[in-house]
């Protein structure tokens, strides 16, 4: 490959290291880990690096403007987003940097990023790949060519030490009533499962990735001293490796007995591997994220999801039975939803006494259907969608009962006005909303035993 016009101009007027620009625009309320990870990638490899987290910092024309390298870390669809027009003003602002793109929502938008003027585009295990860029961009030589297989890492310990602190992101309002000081970390990258609408699955292909317990453990303690009570595994599944999790968690445990900590892991997963489940509440585990997204056995099966609607009691109970809170996600408007189907959705998590387990933006979530969507082949959704949308990145689809629609966008806005109210005042108004929409009269059931229990949660939503 080349060098492009702008790199030989900068590798000829640079006379000291290449300066690294690193932005993210948003990582759910967390401190980013996709900066702290190839921060300390780049600075092993003697790179001037620069984090900016526009959730928390703005960006300077300063430091846009000294930049060679500027690369944007895009872990997710609303961050993608967030992205495009920051890249339009750097390019404004400095025409000679070189642009990248690297995280999960790159490759399948590579084309987009292209048009917008970026030139390396890395997948989701991008750290060596974006050393080796800065290096060559560095020493004047061409951007060697991003990885066309998966690559295998020896991950290093994130370096966080310029990043905002961790009081200005997401706290945790644990059990006691308390607030706790929140931190991120993974275990593993990718996933062992294919389910059609997830959007690790067109890149990691089935695969996942294990990170050394000792550099999880590092990171951990490097957050703990910065004042972290409670730890999110990011991992996209706890236990796609379960005892790789098992020996991360008793380790967690014996080293930071005090700390509490919240996993992601499928409802599969949590039937299979219910031996665990004590192992998960006897080392801290707050509660435990599960992608149920349906209650629809049919939904279910074209999501291609691995469990039914009966397999969620189960879970629920299996967690319960230990101790344990499950916290479902759901993406309740897909094609086939109907009015009666969403009222059904309300009234399984009030019967599985869920309510306030659920945070109430995923009672609005709408089927998202990004590039290289697994649904996008499926006869119904090629029937329904339109063309790609740039500006919103996705397929969009249209119900073919324009009173799904229009509840979707009531419940969005309902959701979005009661976003400080208790978790089950939200709910109960968009269970009357949506069985006024569907004519039917039903009380909201009383609070169960469990309902009465105060459950822990991120005070930064859930949401991609």
């Amino acid at each position: 490959m080349t060098p492009t016009e702008p790199d030989r101009r900068r590798a000829e007027a640079r006379s000291e290291p290449l300066r690294a620009l690193l932005i993210g625009t948003y990582e759910m309320g967390r401190q980013p880990f996709g900066l702290a990870s190839p921060a300390a990638w780049l600075r092993d490899a003697g790179v001037d690096v620069t984090c900016v987290d526009l959730t928390r910092e703005r960006l300077s024309n300063d430091v846009v403007s000294r930049a060679g390298l500027v690369a944007w870390y895009l872990p997710m669809h609303t961050a993608t987003r967030l992205a495009l027009p920051i890249i339009q003003r750097v390019r404004d602002v400095n025409p000679d940097a070189h642009l990248c793109g690297y995280g999960l929502y790159a490759p399948p938008n590579a084309q987009l990023l292209a048009e917008l003027g970026v030139t390396s585009v890395l997948g989701p295990e991008f750290e060596a790949d974006l050393t080796d860029l800065a290096v060559a961009l560095g020493e004047g030589r061409p951007p060697p060519a991003a990885a066309t297989q998966l690559p295998r890492l020896r991950f290093k310990v994130p370096d966080r030490g310029a990043l905002p602190p961790l009081a200005q992101y997401a706290a945790l309002s644990d059990a006691a009533g308390g607030r706790r000081l929140v931190g991120y970390t993974e275990a593993s990258r990718g996933c062992k499962h294919t389910c059609r609408h997830c959007p690790i699955v067109p890149v990691y292909e089935g695969c996942f990735r294990v990170v050394a317990p000792d550099v999880v453990l590092a990171d951990i303690r490097a957050q703990v001293e910065a004042g972290a009570r409670h730890i999110t595994f990011g991992d996209p599944d706890f236990f796609n490796g379960p005892t790789h999790a098992v020996e991360i968690v008793r380790r967690v445990a014996r080293t930071f007995p005090d700390l509490s900590y919240d996993v992601t892991v499928k409802v599969e997963h949590l039937l299979d591997q219910v031996n665990l489940l004590p192992t998960l509440r006897d080392t801290g585990c707050a509660f435990v994220t599960s992608a149920v997204e349906s209650f629809d056995d049919r939904v279910l099966e074209i999501l291609d999801k691995g469990h039914t609607r009966a397999d969620v009691a189960r879970a629920v109970e299996a967690c319960r039975a230990v101790g344990l809170v499950l916290t479902p996600t759901f993406v309740p408007f897909t094609p086939w939803t109907t009015l009666d189907t969403y009222c059904r959705m309300l009234e399984e998590v009030a019967a599985l006494d869920l309510i306030d387990a659920v945070a109430p933006i995923q009672l609005a979530i709408r089927l998202l259907l990004p590039e290289r969507s697994g649904l996008l082949a499926h006869a119904e959704v090629a029937s329904a969608v339109g063309p790609f949308q740039p500006d919103g990145l996705i397929y969009p689809w249209r119900h073919p009962d324009a009173r799904v629609d229009a509840l979707q966008a009531d419940v969005t806005a309902l959701v979005g006005r009661w976003v400080t109210a208790p978790r089950r005042e939200a709910f109960e108004a968009v269970w009357d909303l949506a069985h006024e929409r569907a004519g039917v009269s039903r009380p909201v059931p009383e609070a169960g035993a469990s309902a009465r229990a105060a459950i822990p949660y991120l005070n930064e939503p859930w949401y991609c």
